[in-house]
């Protein structure tokens, strides 16, 4: 289950949120003030934080400022100014949410699922599971390809270095960096063997494998994936 930190100075209503989310199945993190809550947030790396705007040694802008410089987590925050300026100022300092107090333990709960929600719909954008290039198509998870609609039995190693190209397109791979990513860091062999099973893929996904426009070759250096 998703991990989250809760970062609020009072004690009655940091305790009534964790039980609350305990009981929805979260693992809980709390903190009591703002630099406890950032070196938390920068420690554990939880899924989603609740963050109170007036915290002790530093106020709840402050932390999701620093959060936002190297993380993009959810950040929720709570507060007792309830003005459209002050809601436009914390979502502008990055938080994706702005609950106001007194709120329902419902509301926020509903809000919680929502921007977990969200975000694993953005990781998941951010790391397809289904590659496609023009008519090619491959499935990272069922390790299976199709070009026009009909499956390429790949092997393994085909496969691989199809995945590494696809997910780099444009970009030119040397062969030791294929060869790392595809066969293993422990791979005894040279890098001819990269070459091989290039030529074997290509006979599987170029229309004219003596004349490659998917798989181009870069004299000297390694093998760029076009199109």
């Amino acid at each position: 289950m998703p991990t989250i930190l809760i970062v609020e100075d009072e004690e009655t209503l940091r305790e009534q949120l964790s039980q609350n989310l305990t009981i929805e199945g979260y693992d809980i993190l709390t903190a009591a003030d703002g630099q406890e809550g950032l070196d938390m947030a920068r420690a554990e790396q939880p899924d989603l934080i609740v963050l109170d705007l007036m915290l002790p040694r530093l106020d709840g802008l402050s932390v999701c400022r620093m959060i936002r410089r190297d993380s993009q987590v959810p950040i929720i925050m709570l507060s007792a100014r309830g003005m459209e300026m002050d809601k436009i100022t914390g979502l502008e300092t990055g938080a994706d949410d702005y609950v106001v107090k007194p709120f329902g333990m419902g509301e926020l709960l509903a809000r919680v699922k929502a921007n977990l929600r969200r975000e694993a719909s953005q990781v998941a954008a951010r790391n397809p599971t289904v590659i496609e290039s023009d008519d090619l198509k491959i499935d990272l998870i069922a390790r299976r390809s199709w070009l026009n609609d009909v499956e390429q039995h790949l092997t393994q190693k085909e496969f691989g270095l199809l995945v590494e190209l696809m997910r780099n397109k444009g970009v030119v791979l040397s062969r030791d960096l294929l060869l790392a990513q595809v066969w293993g860091d422990d791979y005894i062999g040279n890098s001819h063997t990269v070459d091989v099973h290039i030529r074997w893929l290509r006979e599987k996904i170029e229309e004219n494998p003596s004349k490659p426009t998917r798989i181009t070759t870069v004299r000297g250096v390694g093998y760029r994936f076009e199109h």
